[in-house]
């Protein structure tokens, strides 16, 4: 999905029209909000993290190993 916001976002830069990859984002939308609706259904019960609490967590992953760090030098 971040990919056709950005596709979105570079073709509104360029005063293009964006209407295509625009419904194809509401799209992706609709059906990420389906996805959710039956993982509730089915019991999921955990909050599902928001885009803060994903990108914290992403970087928190990526931790320097000692062998990355003396492959780089």
């Amino acid at each position: 999905m971040a990919d056709v916001e950005a596709s979105i976002r570079d073709l509104v830069n360029r005063d293009r029209d964006c209407t295509e990859r625009a419904q194809a984002q509401m799209d992706l939308r609709q059906k990420i909000n389906l996805l959710i609706g039956e993982w509730k259904a089915a019991g999921g019960c955990d909050v599902l993290p928001n885009i803060r609490e994903r990108v914290r967590l992403r970087s928190v992953k990526k931790i320097d190993r000692p062998a990355d760090a003396i492959a780089r030098r």
